[in-house]
């Protein structure tokens, strides 16, 4: 079925329930940015294949809202499909439920499916249709028209050892109850994966890329119950779950066992899916707030910094090899996007402890480098030369921690005006992690100092400048960020974030550099203590597409400190005409 005749599907079982418009998130039930293939309701029904973004449907029209990352993917992938897209962020763009209540009547009747729709989207939709006398109803419609959208996976969930977790089960179950207390709440449900694994140091691979697993805890006063496919739980798993005495019961009875609460005080997050929260309401008093969890996971402990210092320079030294394979073969042997991404993935492969990449890779040549988000298919993707930029955006799980790395290069000639913006986004890069702040400082009050380069010549970025990022977990893991929309959420010793600005010319070229830092204790000062940036990425830039009169010195100075530091890592376990490339690499500007 082409994605129009998926729609058109959709509105037969639209009609029969009486729904005006349907909407279709791109969630699972536990909210995931990455999904199961079962799940990818919103990729199947639109072709659309971003990791953000939705469609809704009415009787005669469809249109995805999605953000600056996608915008051009979005238009190639929607192509034929009869849905138009709605960028978010622009001006003029309506927000999705206005754009719903303009289209259908007074009367009318809103569907989701409320395992996939998190209870803060139902509650803005609820408080805004019922203001216009429109139903809202939970309907998985799709559940009717994907007959073959497969089934869970059957990977073994295995044990991530306290050594690289820094903290055992036992003692985070502790610190979760003694935050429960403190609410005064008396049941805690856990739904998101990253969230899960972290309780219980225990990882798999039902998600692409992020190493966690189906799965539900409900933490009581004196009981932690574990919801998941109780046959993939390998034997290590099952005894480090009985001696943090962690119940294991089938993921089918999670709601069923929701069901026995009453007269509990619930802590539930506002992003728990809807069908969670109506199995729970009735009967019980519902907390919601952000899982305490989350703000530990956040905080990386010494023994989690190690090993993303650890897996850095196993990172680093497969960049090192790949960019020099890269520089000096393109040209002389075919190449491809998509070849290129699977031969930087053989080369993290090498590392001790690999697992796997942390995200698809995105290698972008010339203009494919603008689509942000872009993804090389095995099919047809662009051919690569000795011609122009490219832009190589990757990472790997390895099972001391994660990496995210970003570098941009010429293969061959490439612009005046190219090298100027590439360097005014490395000038970004460079600033924000030589800042210091003060404790209690938001991510959103350091974008700024990122983008301000490009800000001086009116040139900006339709991205965050950084994501929070996980110890061999989700490589995008909140609640931190740094961005330009407000995030209440101040940055914290431990928490490890990319730092990553670009500059993209839609059809020419993509910039991008990026590092990941981690928040530490810099100095205290009469004006209280202050944090700064410590530098975990170790791979070298491209000093020939680097405009030095750009740069103020101390600019200069730290990135010859940072080639030097690369040079002390890396250089020991390269050897031959590799190290001597690199060598040259990192000599100071």
């Amino acid at each position: 079925m082409t994605s129009k005749e998926k729609i058109a599907a959709l509105r037969e079982e639209m009609q029969k329930n009486n729904v005006d418009a349907f909407i279709v998130y791109s969630a699972d039930p536990h909210m995931s940015e990455y999904l199961p293939e079962e799940w990818q309701e919103r990729a199947w029904l639109s072709g659309f294949l971003g990791s953000a973004g939705f469609v809704v449907v009415t009787k005669d029209k469809a249109g995805l809202w999605t953000d600056g990352r996608y915008f051009t993917q979005a238009v190639t992938e929607l192509e034929g499909s009869g849905i138009d897209l709605f960028k978010e962020g622009i001006e003029g763009t309506p927000h999705y439920i206005d754009w719903i209540i303009s289209e259908i009547p007074s009367g009318g009747k809103v569907a989701v499916n409320g395992l996939a729709t998190s209870h803060a989207n139902w509650e803005s939709l609820s408080h805004k249709l019922h203001s216009k006398n429109i139903e809202l109803a939970d309907l998985p419609l799709l559940k009717e028209i994907w007959k073959d959208r497969g089934a869970a996976s059957k990977n073994p969930i295995f044990v991530h050892p306290v050594e690289w977790a820094g903290k055992s089960v036992t003692d985070k179950l502790s610190a979760i109850r003694q935050e429960m207390e403190k609410q005064e709440v008396s049941v805690h449900v856990i739904s998101s994966l990253d969230d899960v694994a972290w309780t219980l140091n225990l990882r798999g691979s039902d998600v692409q890329s992020n190493p966690v697993f189906l799965g539900y805890i409900v933490i009581t006063k004196n009981d932690a119950v574990l919801f998941t496919d109780l046959e993939k739980l390998e034997v290590d798993a099952r005894k480090q779950l009985d001696e943090a005495c962690v119940k294991m019961m089938p993921y089918e009875e999670f709601f069923s066992y929701l069901k026995t609460f009453t007269n509990e005080k619930v802590l539930v997050s506002p992003n728990t899916n809807q069908s969670i929260i109506e199995t729970l309401k009735s009967k019980n008093e519902l907390i919601k707030g952000a899982v305490p969890g989350n703000l530990m996971k956040a905080q990386k402990n010494e023994a989690e910094l190690e090993g993303f210092r650890k897996v850095m320079v196993r990172d680093g030294v497969a960049m090192v090899k790949f960019l020099y394979w890269l520089t000096h073969q393109a040209g002389k042997e075919q190449m491809n996007e998509y070849s290129i991404g699977e031969k930087l993935r053989g080369f993290r492969a090498e590392g001790e402890n690999f697992v796997g990449e942390s995200f698809g890779s995105i290698i972008g040549y010339k203009g494919n480098g603008a689509v942000i988000h872009y993804s090389a298919k095995s099919e047809g993707s662009k051919e690569v030369t000795n011609d122009g930029s490219i832009l190589v955006d990757s990472g790997g799980q390895y099972r001391e921690g994660t990496t995210d790395i970003t570098r941009t290069l010429a293969l061959g000639a490439v612009s005046e005006e190219f090298k100027r913006n590439s360097t005014l986004v490395l000038q970004g890069m460079i600033r924000l992690s030589m800042v210091k702040f003060p404790k209690g400082t938001k991510g959103v009050q350091l974008d700024a100092i990122a983008r301000l380069p490009l800000w001086m010549e009116g040139k900006d970025y339709n991205h965050g400048t950084g994501h929070g990022v996980g110890s061999f977990m989700n490589v995008h893991e909140g609640p931190q960020n740094i961005r330009k929309d407000m995030n209440p959420q101040e940055l914290l010793l431990g928490m490890v974030c990319s730092n990553e600005p670009g500059y993209y010319v839609e059809g020419e070229y993509g910039i991008r550099h990026e590092n990941l830092i981690a928040v530490k204790e810099a100095e205290k000062t009469d004006f209280g203590t202050f944090y700064e940036f410590e530098t975990l990425t170790f791979c070298p830039f491209f000093k020939d597409t680097i405009v030095k009169d750009i740069l103020l010195e101390k600019e200069i100075q730290w990135l010859n400190q940072y080639h030097k530091t690369c040079e002390e890592k890396l250089a020991p376990h390269l050897e031959g005409e590799v190290k001597n490339w690199f060598l040259e690499l990192v000599s100071p500007l």
